[in-house]
């Protein structure tokens, strides 16, 4: 099950829950403010969260990592390399939008990786390295869903023009990575609505 909420901070974002119906544990992805609200969304629906997962380090997409991985008692996760972002206010852009943030702890995963829930290691999430918006940018996906950050969007794709976006390195991922993807996952984007893969393929070919 997929659970999309909209968070408000600076600006507004999407944070998603994927929460396994059996068990009632599950991944919470890209937290990215309102901590107390997605909080109180977990205790009202007795849901377990064993993972965080972070498709990105910008600080739309990070802000509550902190407050909730503490209450939950659980680790957060995001791509080898993404302390640039984490690290850095500059980079993930809580210098330009208010109070800067530093993010410490995270454990990174690489392409290929494999993240299950440990109550059942059937339910879980593969990485794929995807840069463009950011040098730390990946998607979480499995043979139904697609979590793509701010890589892909419904009718358009993530930005470069912030620190360590590159326009030319993020049509290679959508070309060579996502758009390889099967066209019938559905995409679950950081902002506006979902989308399947095989719509946003059909928009940029050639």
């Amino acid at each position: 099950m997929v659970k999309k909420v909209e968070v408000q901070g600076f600006i507004s974002e999407n944070t998603y829950f994927y929460i396994d119906e059996k068990s009632h544990h599950g991944f919470l992805i890209d937290p990215g403010a309102e901590g107390e609200k997605l909080y109180s969304i977990i205790q009202k629906n007795g849901w377990v969260i064993e993972k965080v997962l972070i498709t990105h380090g910008h600080f739309d997409h990070i802000g509550a990592v902190d407050e909730l991985r503490q209450k939950l008692s659980c680790k957060a996760y995001g791509y080898q390399g993404g302390d640039q972002y984490l690290l850095h206010p500059h980079y993930n852009l809580s210098s330009f939008y208010g109070e800067p943030l530093v993010l410490e702890n995270v454990f990174k995963v690489k392409e290929g990786d494999e993240i299950s829930l440990s109550v059942n290691p059937s339910f879980s999430l593969k990485v794929l390295y995807t840069p463009g918006h950011t040098q730390d940018s990946c998607i979480f996906y499995n043979h139904e869903v697609a979590f793509v950050g701010d890589t892909l969007f419904e009718n358009g794709v993530g930005n470069t023009h912030f620190p360590g976006g590159d326009e030319k390195v993020l049509w290679k991922s959508l070309f060579e990575k996502v758009f390889s993807l099967p066209e019938s996952l559905i995409v679950y984007p950081g902002h506006g609505e979902d989308t399947i893969i095989q719509t946003e393929k059909n928009r940029y070919k050639a």
